[in-house]
């Protein structure tokens, strides 16, 4: 699992690192809002510790603007403000959960784990659109122009996280994490199989929409403008 944090106090930034790289995390930090900005936009990370309290862009922007951005990644805020009304406030802002300062190290790591078991809450309808496409998440059924198909279970799961993040280079890591779960075994030719079968899926429905790879990096939906 990759976890990013963004914490402006650089002695908790590295005793955190530390720790979590010995239970096995791979751990990327920085220390200002413009950076956490940056490195939130990648999506690469599972998981984000975000502190409500930064130089540059606080905290609660950087939280607010990855929401509007459609980005999905479940963040842990990590702030002094421990006051109900500023627990509420993360909260409803779209944080995942709130931890105060200070706290004890695996006290962390337990709500690490709770917040990546839950399943991903989309807030908005069950249609989701792109260029010439159509998907239904209930019925898994992929429309363009007049023809539809139906997709299986997991292809239907993939479309659907593709399709919330057009437009975005997302690497394997973070397919395979949030597609099949953090913790699930699956052998990398495993999404490659998938990759092929949403590729044909498109080419049967001769839509303008492609699945672009990046090599070494993942892939990108995109709309392609003849």
């Amino acid at each position: 699992m990759r976890i990013l944090i963004i914490e402006d106090d650089l002695r908790l930034c590295d005793s955190l690192r530390y720790q979590l790289e010995q239970d096995g995390y791979t751990v990327d930090d920085c220390h200002d809002g413009t950076d956490g900005w940056y490195m939130i936009q990648q999506q690469s990370s599972d998981v984000i510790l975000l502190d409500r309290m930064l130089p540059e862009i606080d905290g609660m922007t950087l939280l607010q603007k990855s929401r509007r951005a459609g980005i999905s990644t479940p963040i842990l805020m990590v702030t002094a403000l421990g006051e109900l009304s500023d627990r509420i406030t993360g909260l409803d802002a779209g944080a995942d959960d709130y931890i105060v300062k200070p706290f004890e190290y695996e006290e962390l790591v337990a709500r690490i784990r709770c917040i990546v078991r839950r399943p991903i809450q989309w807030n908005d309808t069950q249609l989701q659109s792109f260029g010439d496409l159509t998907y239904n998440a209930v019925t898994r059924e992929m429309t363009c122009s007049q023809k539809s198909v139906l997709l299986s279970k997991r292809e239907g799961a993939l479309m659907e996280f593709l399709l919330r993040n057009t437009c975005q280079t997302l690497p394997r890591s973070l397919i395979l994490s949030r597609v099949w779960g953090p913790d699930a075994a699956v052998e990398d030719g495993n999404l490659d199989n998938y990759i092929h079968f949403i590729r044909r899926r498109l080419s049967s429905l001769h839509s303008c929409v492609t699945l672009k790879t990046l090599r070494g990096i993942g892939y990108c939906l995109e709309e392609e403008h003849v």
